[in-house]
């Protein structure tokens, strides 16, 4: 009988441990998720910033001054 009792408690536990883990992983798959958006959203800001910078530096023709 304890011998049954000692593994119904080892399969408890294991079934604890999987679930803890499963709860781990869900959540870090969410965070990933959360930070694949973040880094879409810079890298769109980032060529926003680009373009913006590239129509300004078009729009000035003015040489540089004469110490350059």
């Amino acid at each position: 009988m304890g011998d049954i009792a000692a593994l119904e408690a080892q399969i408890a536990f294991a079934e604890d441990a999987v679930q803890t883990l499963d709860d781990a992983l869900a959540a870090q798959q969410q965070q990933i998720l959360r930070l694949e958006r973040q880094i879409d959203r810079l890298q769109q800001q980032l060529k926003d910033q680009s373009a913006r910078i590239d129509e300004v530096a078009a729009d000035t023709n003015e040489p540089p001054p004469p110490h350059y």
